[in-house]
């Protein structure tokens, strides 16, 4: 998804920034209509120049993929004396590293223009850029939420045996600023795909490889750095809702457009290299959404209403003088008439009753106190549920 964006990094007063002697292409332009950004689209051209020509503040989320700047000296072999297909393109490199941090000010810095405020952005890079960046994202004044681990369940081996073998790349989460509110992460429904537990920051999936990988004519890889859609999946899924505009200054393959469009997402794409961004449109206009129920944002468990215990009494979902335990039955309170539940002689909410019995500061009574319900012991969170929709006030 990288973008070769290789020459020149253009800042605000205009000074443009050259990594090449080349001079960068001109685009396609930044707008369909007057002020409209131009939704599913991939563009050519310099992504600081596109990203000028954008309407502010029209990004939901912001992927990007940018050089890795990995300052290769020479070409590398495998043990049998076979070249390795590694990124050596033009657009990787950088004649200093002032030179690649004054690209990245640009690119940053355009890019948090077009970003909502409640937007979000991923920055993926390896050991020889990732940390230049999160310095870079700090002083622009980004808030970071996240660092993840891209574990790769096949990484190419080190074939010099020098060093150990670099089997990840990292991805910064960050917020557009601190004071950043309201900004979209799935958290229930990214806990609900992991097996009911916190989805953690280190991510298992394998390279780009198969079918998925785009070839030329020749049939060799087209793009030395094409991401696999699951680690975008997952990064959609995570940061982003149906209807979202994603932005990819750095599109490379159009991986991040395929996987918007699949799940409903607009996108902007921009991607200086023109064999890349036909390639990229080529791939995008063979897919469809998929179905409206498979992609459709559940509303997160805090935006529902709230329910207290008292009111599941009222109901009738359950009575005073039952008694409620924990998963394990290791411990029983009784549920009294106004609400509160008791346990040893002390009463109090069924959160801090949940808490007094374990010896925790805190406690989701909900989640954490049972109670026999069809016939079967549940967390009294599902009697919650069905108050929540309306089902009948009655267990029967």
């Amino acid at each position: 998804m990288r973008n070769e964006r290789a020459g020149a990094a253009a800042r605000a007063s205009q000074l443009r920034v050259m990594r090449t002697g080349n001079p960068a292409p001109s685009g396609m332009g930044g707008l369909s209509k007057a002020g409209e950004p131009p939704l599913n689209q991939v563009i050519t051209g310099d992504c600081i120049e596109e990203m000028a020509r954008l309407p502010p503040q029209c990004a939901d989320l912001v992927f990007a993929d940018p050089p890795y700047n990995l300052q290769l000296r020479s070409e590398l072999f495998r043990p049998d004396q076979s070249r390795v297909d590694g990124v050596a393109d033009a657009w990787d490199k950088f004649a200093s590293f002032s030179g690649y941090d004054n690209f990245t000010r640009a690119w940053l810095g355009a890019a948090r223009r077009v970003m909502k405020p409640a937007a979000t952005i991923f920055v993926i890079g390896t050991y020889h850029n990732i940390f230049r960046v999160g310095s870079i994202l700090q002083d622009l004044g980004f808030w970071i939420l996240n660092d993840i681990i891209w574990r790769k369940a096949n990484p190419m081996p080190n074939f010099r045996g020098r060093r150990f073998t670099n089997a990840h790349e990292t991805l910064i989460w960050a917020a557009k600023s601190a004071e950043a509110k309201g900004y979209t992460f799935n958290y229930e429904q990214l806990k609900a795909g992991n097996e009911d537990c916190q989805m953690r920051s280190d991510w298992l999936l394998p390279l780009c490889t198969g079918a998925e990988r785009l070839k030329d004519a020749m049939g060799r890889k087209l793009h030395p750095t094409q991401k696999p859609e699951a680690l975008l999946a997952r990064v959609l899924l995570a940061a982003s809702n149906p209807g979202d505009v994603v932005l990819d200054p750095f599109s490379g393959s159009g991986t991040t457009g395929a996987v918007a469009k699949k799940l409903g997402r607009s996108f902007i794409g921009i991607e200086r290299d023109a064999v890349y961004a036909r390639a990229a449109k080529a791939r995008i206009a063979k897919l469809t959404q998929l179905p409206a129920g498979a992609i459709a944002a559940a509303a997160p468990r805090r935006c529902e209403p709230r329910i207290p215990f008292a009111a599941i009494l009222e109901a009738g979902l359950l009575r005073a003088g039952e008694v409620l335990f924990d998963e394990k039955r290791r411990h029983q309170a009784l549920v009294r008439a106004d609400g509160t539940i008791s346990l040893g002689g002390i009463m109090g909410s069924i959160h801090k009753i949940g808490a007094l019995a374990q010896g925790l500061p805190a406690c989701n009574g909900w989640i954490f106190w049972h109670a026999e319900i069809e016939g079967k012991p549940q967390p009294i969170d599902h009697l919650r549920a069905k108050l929540r929709a309306g089902l009948p006030k009655s267990l029967g």
